[in-house]
């Protein structure tokens, strides 16, 4: 296989967690645990995913000239992520976010973006896109930074991954330039704008492909993943099984998903091969608690993967 060398380009953040009996409801004050400070956003934790299961990372972000964003750097470059191409703002503050989890491992997340609002078209150079066969980016910076790097990566030859979240509407201009589509169910349905019934995966297939969105993830959690696929006039609908563990904070599983498939992809996988991959990882950040520091190796996965078949 080749080298999985992979370019992201998003946010870094810090997180603030605490954990709770229940989830407050609007109006409603709860009391948490102590706080607990720890590296987050969605494509640091994506890049430190990927980097951890041995793919060649980098990531181009804008942190603070603050503490937390000196933390954040020292956090990712300590998991093997490529920091030097982060960027950092002296007339603003390092991203955060102010994250709640129940017993369950459920959560709520309130995201300030911070020195991420800051991330510009011009931070990413031709070299940069030239020189990764992968460019993975999420939506927690300006939209016209993803527009602009889709474009110049798709350009470039690279292979443009997409982690539509969080949800909001997307211009076709993006959508023609994007090679993979990730997105769970519920963000797909608020892409799509229409009326269709859960689990209608032909449906959901039509309409992407009339987005001109040919290769689609949907995670669904504990349920696993689907797979979309048009090649050649041919539609594939795949349903990649979930890992099943008992969870204990769900917060970055997502994001370790990604880091799975985009190591994978890069290594030159298969797009079903890369989404089982992702499930694992996936599981594996839900047994331990916060996002990165709950993140897996290779070993790691394979000995999940081993224990997952020995149960079947």
């Amino acid at each position: 296989m080749p080298t999985a060398k992979i370019l992201v380009v998003g946010s870094m953040n810090a997180d603030f967690m605490t954990t709770v009996k229940e989830l407050p409801e609007p109006g409603q004050t709860v009391i948490g645990t102590d706080l607990v400070t720890e590296p987050g956003g969605k494509s640091s934790n994506q890049a430190a995913a990927a980097a951890l299961l041995e793919a060649d990372v980098t990531l181009i972000g804008v942190v603070g000239t603050d503490a937390i964003g000196d933390r954040l750097i020292i956090e990712a470059s300590a998991r093997g992520v490529d920091t030097s191409r982060v960027r950092r703002n002296p007339d603003t503050s390092t991203g955060c976010a102010l994250i709640s989890v129940n017993r369950e491992g459920e959560n709520t997340i309130i995201v300030s973006p911070g020195a991420n609002a800051t991330l510009r078209p011009e931070d990413v150079s031709d070299a940069d896109l030239h020189g990764n066969p992968l460019v993975l980016m999420a939506l927690e910076i300006p939209l016209e930074t993803v527009v602009a790097v889709a474009e110049r990566a798709a350009a470039a030859g690279a292979q443009v991954l997409l982690n539509a979240s969080p949800a909001q509407p997307l211009p076709r201009r993006l959508l023609a330039n994007v090679d993979v589509l990730v997105v769970n169910e519920g963000e797909l349905l608020e892409l799509l704008g229409d009326q269709i019934p859960s689990g209608q995966w032909e449906d959901y297939a039509r309409r992407l492909h009339e987005d001109g969105i040919e290769r689609t993830v949907v995670t669904l959690g504990k349920q696993g993943a689907v797979v979309i696929e048009h090649s050649d006039g041919h539609l594939t609908i795949t349903a990649v099984d979930p890992a099943s563990v008992t969870a204990v904070d769900t917060t970055g599983s997502g994001d370790a998903f990604m880091g799975g498939l985009a190591a994978e992809l890069a290594a030159g996988r298969t797009l079903t091969e890369a989404a089982q991959t992702g499930a694992l990882a996936g599981a594996w950040a839900a047994q331990g608690h916060g996002a990165q520091p709950s993140y897996g190796r290779r070993t790691d996965l394979d000995s999940l993967a081993s224990t997952v078949a020995a149960r079947m």
